[in-house]
């Protein structure tokens, strides 16, 4: 069972003031503020760490409106990877570079149908290297319907051509494993006849004010839909990762049960505050790309090729 040692926790420990925001996440009207209502629950080491007093190693972080959380820090979870002081800035665009100065990641946009005509041409002249193309998403409404992205085939047939690698993502509603299911069939039946070098994304969050058919769901349901969308993408061939942003991560997703997928993580500060291991880094939804009119999420791929990690 997911740990849920958190604020919650703490606070009954030392009798601090509980804060609770948004963190910002992906709807499938483009990227947004999400607010986990999970309060979480106690097991067992947690409960001897209260009868002895101890206090568990924690860490803090802090949401797009700038409220602080404070976590408990998971020891058994693989740590980050990253050493941020290899972090180079050039103009909006971020690189990591080994000691000698050779980029060794990945420069990335992820688009959906609401950056509208994208001249993919251009996007590929601007040093951009990948891009995650929205396939599809479930309503959040009470039928749930599947629907395709209208610019996916578009997007990910020009942007192949210009010369970037593709990966896909499908924002999720899925409210039992058939529906997880079925969202992993639907992704995979319009994969068919595509080149695909990027990852294939489960995007799974909370719908923020509305009423969604994904309310009350547990941390364990959002958890074991991810295992089954994932598994399924990875035995027809692709490499599945899971989008999150921290809140998601701390207190709703079992990071544990999810090591063996890759992560995608979201997080608008100048540098990632998540102490896991994750491989792509989206730094900003506010990002300016030629090629790409108004704003555009940026990505920066740490170590796509398995290159020097630290």
């Amino acid at each position: 069972m997911k740990r849920y040692r958190a604020v919650l926790l703490l606070a009954l420990l030392l009798a601090l003031p509980v804060s609770a925001a948004c963190g910002e996440n992906r709807e499938p009207e483009g990227t947004a503020d999400t607010e986990s209502r999970e309060t979480g629950e106690k097991d067992e080491d947690s409960r001897t760490e209260e009868a002895s007093g101890e206090v568990p190693e924690t860490y803090t972080f802090v949401d797009v409106e700038g409220t602080t959380y404070e976590a408990v820090l998971e020891e058994e979870l693989a740590s980050c990877r990253w050493d941020y002081s290899r972090l180079t800035r050039e103009g909006e665009f971020l690189y990591y570079k080994d000691t000698e100065g050779n980029t060794l990641s990945r420069l990335g946009v992820d688009v959906s149908r609401y950056q509208g005509e994208i001249d993919w041409q251009q996007v590929r002249e601007a040093g951009v290297e990948f891009a995650i193309i929205r396939l599809g998403f479930r309503g959040y409404g009470e039928e749930g319907r599947l629907v395709l992205d209208e610019k996916f085939e578009q997007n990910i047939r020009q942007a192949a051509q210009a010369g970037l690698d593709c990966g896909v993502y499908f924002f999720s509603q899925a409210v039992s494993e058939e529906e997880a299911g079925q969202e992993a069939e639907f992704v995979l039946e319009h994969l068919k006849g595509l080149e695909i070098h990027g990852p294939v994304v489960f995007d799974t969050e909370e719908i923020k004010d509305d009423v969604a058919r994904t309310d009350g769901l547990t941390g364990e349901a959002r958890t074991r839909f991810c295992q089954v969308f994932c598994d399924r993408i990875r035995e027809a061939g692709y490499s599945p990762m899971i989008y999150a942003n921290m809140k998601w991560m701390a207190f709703t997703l079992n990071l544990e049960e999810l090591e063996d997928y890759e992560k995608w993580y979201a997080d608008y500060e100048p540098l990632p505050q998540n102490p896991y291991d994750f491989s792509i880094w989206q730094y900003t939804e506010t990002g300016r790309v030629p090629g790409i009119e108004g704003n555009v999420d940026l990505n920066i791929w740490f170590d796509r090729e398995g290159q020097e990690k630290s």
